[in-house]
């Protein structure tokens, strides 16, 4: 069973493969994705790590949250389901 994790309070600089192959120690990553902001393309600070079975991911979070990166505590949870929002209009 997939379990997904959210990463949050990540360094701006962090790349999707430095936190695939940091969540990998844990077991085998699905996806990784950093969220971006869409008009500027920066990351937003957190992202999402994707497990093929659940103890991993749960060693995954008892083994990565608040361990520091580039001087920010990590803070590693398991994911909530995403909410429906309304379309945006602009």
């Amino acid at each position: 069973m997939e379990k997904k994790l959210y990463v949050g309070n990540l360094p701006y600089t962090v790349q999707e493969d430095e936190l695939s192959t940091m969540f990998s120690e844990f077991g085998n990553v699905e996806s990784v994705v950093i969220i971006s902001d869409r008009a500027s393309g920066r990351s937003k600070g957190f992202g999402f790590v994707e497990y093929d079975d659940g103890e991993s991911a749960n060693s995954a979070v008892e083994g990565l949250n608040g361990k520091e990166i580039a001087g920010r505590k990590m803070i590693v949870s398991e994911a909530r389901p995403q909410e429906n929002r309304r379309p945006r209009r602009y």
